[in-house]
């Protein structure tokens, strides 16, 4: 096992003194773990992730670029978080469909979360159910189905609630999606020409 704060100041992230970082875990530069945090070996995390207190990370658990994994959250082996995914305070996320002590046979059942999506705290994401892209999964939630692209759902199961932008406003509460699935300021941005870049040069020596 190694220290943790040689070993990041080697390899260019950060992490806590309370923190385990076993030796043979994968992390981006740019990366903070924080108080108590647990990296298991084999455990693969990308550049610029921010991991809170008590996070665990588990052996073959994968965490793309730019997440955000917030206090007492554990990413257990089988999940697969693509980039900018936010998982709220005490999420949770299972692998085992039919969870026995004794059981020595059973089986990593994979979960897949979508670049950009959201997961609220102390929701609870029954393995094998896949998260979209920039999907919303409101706090509390059990997810117990997938849930597509850029859909918001909410309760116990999960239910459909509507539609929401990349940046997290909900753009429809219908049950179909919008052909364009973009808040006003969005597709506002969309329109509008694109800059023109000035002929003038500036000078690399910076001369007058």
């Amino acid at each position: 096992m190694s220290t943790p704060d040689i070993d990041a100041r080697e390899h260019g992230y950060f992490a806590h003194a309370t923190s385990v970082v076993e030796n043979g875990a994968r992390i981006g530069p740019g990366t903070q773990i924080w108080h108590h945090a647990h990296v298991r070996a084999d455990a693969q995390i990308g550049k610029d992730c921010t991991l809170g207190k008590g996070v665990y990370v588990d052996a073959g658990a994968i965490i793309g670029h730019r997440c955000k994994i917030q206090n007492s959250v554990s990413v257990y082996a089988g999940v697969r978080l693509d980039d900018e995914v936010f998982v709220g305070p005490s999420a949770i996320f299972t692998n085992d469909l039919r969870p026995r002590a004794a059981n020595a046979q059973w089986t990593v059942v994979p979960t897949h979360v979508g670049s950009g999506a959201s997961i609220g705290a102390n929701a609870t994401i029954v393995c094998g159910n896949d998260i979209g892209r920039h999907a919303m999964v409101a706090a509390g939630a059990v997810v117990t189905r997938p849930v597509r692209d850029h859909q918001l759902v909410a309760g116990n199961p999960a239910h459909h609630l509507g539609w929401v932008c990349w940046c997290g406003e909900v753009v429809s509460r219908d049950v179909d999606a919008p052909e364009d699935i973009s808040c006003a300021a969005h597709r506002q941005v969309r329109r509008e020409p694109p800059r023109v870049i000035s002929d003038q040069v500036s000078d690399p020596e910076g001369a007058q």
